[in-house]
């Protein structure tokens, strides 16, 4: 298998003065999970090279057992540096493709016209599309073949907006997530803040928050093991 994972370049968080960007968890969990099964993953981002990294995700209480793994994992450390650009990507070159949160993506995949290409493109070609947590924001923009958002009537689920208030976040980010998804038609629902919950409508697969990663991306093998 051959996959792809998308991380954003965005790294202001909001006018805050603060920094943003992917958060470490929703990436690791998911890349030894897909990594471990033999899969041949590669890394894209709308600027190529080195993806910036939330701040948060690095403190002591958001570590687990994948981002430790991921400290030590000096291949995988130098694959996310030289993440390719989006606008060189071919999504014919891959099986499916994931993308991690953290706030960045509501900032700039969300408009992002190689990411909403790419989304379609593999839509469309019969290829699982997975996120977790704020990386849904990455379909707001997405069209079906029918001219109508990808998320209309679909299944799905998304950083909530409680979590984004609970986090003091509802104010600073350009839109509240979920509200966006349920506005575009989205069939949105959620679990308890902060526990892991995923929602698989056909070839979209989508998780509420970090805990949700590991699930998602379990969710997205066992997908494509089942196209097999």
């Amino acid at each position: 298998m051959k996959l792809l994972i998308v991380l954003t370049s965005h790294s202001e968080l909001g006018n805050t003065g603060k920094k943003t960007g992917f958060w470490i968890e929703e990436f690791a969990a998911p890349y030894y999970v897909l990594a471990d099964s033999g899969a041949d993953i590669s890394i894209a981002s709308p600027l190529g090279g080195q993806p910036p990294v939330d701040p948060k995700s690095e403190v002591p209480e958001a570590q687990t057992p994948a981002t430790k793994r991921f400290y030590t994992d000096l291949d995988a450390i130098d694959k996310v540096a030289n993440s390719i650009k989006l606008s060189d990507v071919q999504y014919s070159d891959y099986d499916a493709v994931f993308y991690p949160g953290g706030h960045g993506p509501l900032w700039d995949l969300v408009n992002d016209k190689y990411s909403i290409q790419l989304i379609e493109d593999f839509y469309d070609a019969g290829k699982p599309v997975a996120f977790v947590c704020h990386a849904p924001a990455a379909l707001v923009n997405v069209k079906a073949e029918n001219g109508e958002p990808l998320v209309k009537g679909k299944k799905l689920t998304s950083f909530s907006d409680t979590e984004e208030l609970a986090v003091g976040l509802d104010k600073v980010v350009p839109f509240l997530l979920e509200a966006e998804l349920i506005k575009l038609g989205a069939e949105y629902s959620k679990g308890a803040d902060w526990a892991s919950y995923v929602q698989q409508d056909g070839l979209l697969i989508t998780g509420q928050n970090p805990a949700s990663s590991e699930a998602v991306a379990t969710l997205l093998l066992k997908t494509l093991q089942d196209k097999k």
